[in-house]
């Protein structure tokens, strides 16, 4: 599992106090870097081999201003050539939002998908819940 802490500032709340549903998804993203390393390790964008296949936010509880945000990140399916990531936004020890998202290795020059490699897949088995 990795974690992540998120400060939240300001911008990131709505009306109502509450932080916008707007910005859950954008944290999740962040915290994926770790996975995406696995794929590519420097983070050039011009030898990247994911794309984004699917994405589902549940928001199950109230998240806040003033307060530090963990995001745990665990992956919870390997296919051939895809994986599914479980991630979760805990605050003061309440979930207030989890999501999936599907990652899908993909060789953008040929404009198809790829297996993942056997050393892929051993380090994505390494955070599988």
């Amino acid at each position: 599992m990795y974690t992540q802490q998120i400060s939240p500032a300001f911008y990131d709340t709505d009306g109502l106090g509450h932080i916008n549903n707007t910005r859950v998804p954008q944290w999740f993203e962040g915290a994926r870097n770790e996975l995406f390393r696995i794929f590519t390790p420097d983070l050039d964008m011009k030898k990247w081999q994911l794309i984004l296949a699917r994405i589902e936010v549940d928001f199950v509880g109230e998240l806040f201003y003033g307060s530090d945000i963990e995001i745990r990140t665990t992956v919870s399916r390997i296919g051939n050539s895809s994986f599914s990531v479980h991630q979760e936004a805990w605050q003061n020890g309440t979930l207030g939002a989890k999501g999936e998202a599907t990652m899908v290795r993909y060789d953008f020059a040929a404009a198809k998908t790829l297996p993942l490699t056997d050393e892929q897949r051993a380090q994505l088995q390494a955070h599988h819940s």
